[in-house]
């Protein structure tokens, strides 16, 4: 059976979401996602780079993030047919990992949380795909890399690009 690492952030749950709006209301901003089209926040605001990285290091930051539409459902038609492991780089928040395992526990509970993988470099994963927003982690990937389009990401063109859910069901099941 083939092996898919799936990252969680930008990809199973919807991060940006939830980290603009905490910022736009703390500095009575309103930048939208299309402002961060191949940006990240900390790029539009570089003097409050230590402040954006404040709200990830609330250890509930992880804990309430809503779940990118059709992931549920992909990844468990996926699991049937594919051995399924989480790959979350948790080490660059080490206080994210209570809430990204009990979010992962609460909305993918037929998921085994033995293939939960709590890591830093993915390039330790072995797996035939890792389905990943950020590009870095894709690089030194040694099987396919999949790269799931998020804001940040949107002018990448070296990986087998999927825009939603959807576009990976379409990918390994069709």
């Amino acid at each position: 059976m083939k092996r898919i690492a799936i990252d969680m952030d930008e990809v199973m749950a919807d991060f940006t979401k939830k980290h603009l709006a905490l910022f736009n209301a703390d500095y009575n901003e309103a930048i939208t996602l299309e402002d961060l089209q191949g940006k990240k926040l900390r790029d539009l605001r570089p003097h409050l780079v230590d402040e954006i990285r404040e709200y990830l290091k609330d250890p509930t930051y992880f804990r309430d993030l809503d779940v990118m539409k059709d992931a549920q459902e992909v990844i468990k038609e996926l699991s049937e047919s594919f051995e399924i492991y989480i790959a979350t780089a948790a080490m660059h928040f080490p206080s994210s990992f209570t809430a990204k395992y009990e979010w992962l526990q609460e909305h993918f509970p037929f998921l085994d949380d033995q293939h939960f993988v709590f890591c830093g470099d993915k390039s330790v994963i072995k797996a035939d795909y890792l389905i990943d927003d950020n590009v870095y982690q894709l690089e030194r990937f040694t099987g396919e890399g999949i790269l799931f389009t998020a804001p940040h990401n949107i002018h990448e063109d070296r990986f087998i690009r999927v825009n939603s859910w959807a576009n990976v069901r379409d990918y390994f099941l069709k």
